[in-house]
């Protein structure tokens, strides 16, 4: 029988147009957001394994200016998400476009340090108001992202 997390993931809404996911990781912050920006690390963590989603290919350049690109899937059957970075503090934020759509959100991850343990915050921000079938899909996927994100840092201590 699978064991809840010890620390759960918490998605919802501030306002009609802001999405926020909260979740604690026993890790610095500085191992956190190294696994944000960092591809070789991000893409073992990003796609839930549950739903098959593999990363082809994945570019980032965690600088203000410069940009994502993530690639799943292959031929006409791949997906790319994009953006660049509006900023880049280390260990602490990260701010970055989703422009692969007319209504992407800006999306702001915060990493506060705790004694070596992280509270990390993301929040997106839309446009408009948040579509409903990105509230569903938050919430279908983030607890499985963040729970490999955790087994990510746990073996890399």
């Amino acid at each position: 029988m699978d064991q809840p997390p010890r620390h759960p993931t918490t998605v919802s809404r501030k306002g009609p147009r802001e999405l926020v996911v909260t979740r604690r990781f026993d890790h610095p912050a500085a191992a956190v957001f190294a696994a944000w920006t960092r591809a070789d690390l991000f893409r073992q963590w990003w796609a839930p394994k549950s739903m098959g989603a593999v990363i082809a290919a994945c570019e980032i350049d965690a600088r203000p200016g410069g940009g994502y690109r993530l690639t799943f899937g292959e031929g006409a059957e791949a997906m790319t998400f994009f953006g660049r970075y509006v900023e880049v503090t280390p260990p602490h934020r990260l701010v970055w476009t989703n422009e692969e759509g007319e209504d992407g959100p800006v999306t702001t991850v915060t990493f506060e340090d705790d004694g070596g343990r992280t509270l990390l915050v993301m929040s997106e921000l839309y446009p408009g108001e948040v579509p409903q079938d990105a509230v569903a899909g938050m919430e279908a996927m983030a607890g499985e992202q963040f729970g490999q994100l955790d087994s990510l840092l746990a073996a890399r201590a």
